[in-house]
């Protein structure tokens, strides 16, 4: 399995930053073509005191090729324009396989 991942720094209002991606970001999310999973991790701490991240997000998909037409899609679109908008300076964005 392919895996979109998104890890989010804490942002400066984390309350409205949760409330957008809640009514917002993550319903445009589960409308990515392909989707296979999607988990969504609120991060609450480290190993030894506080994280510098918020969330992490794991989108799965089939294949390599079955994520590329997610992004390319209308709906991937839609999902770029609303992170462009309201989180593109707290992400960091990678995708992987999945080894077992």
């Amino acid at each position: 399995m392919t895996k979109l991942v998104a890890l989010y720094r804490t942002p400066p209002d984390p309350a409205a930053f949760d409330r957008h991606f809640t009514e917002i970001h993550l319903p445009l999310l589960k409308q990515f073509p392909g989707l296979r999973s999607l988990d969504v991790l609120h991060i609450k701490g480290a190993p030894i005191g506080e994280s510098k991240y918020h969330l992490l997000v794991e989108a799965g998909f089939d294949t390599r090729d079955a994520m590329d037409k997610a992004l390319s899609s209308k709906e991937g679109k839609a999902v770029a324009r609303d992170l462009m908008m309201s989180g593109a300076d707290l992400v960091t964005i990678f995708h992987g396989e999945t080894l077992a």
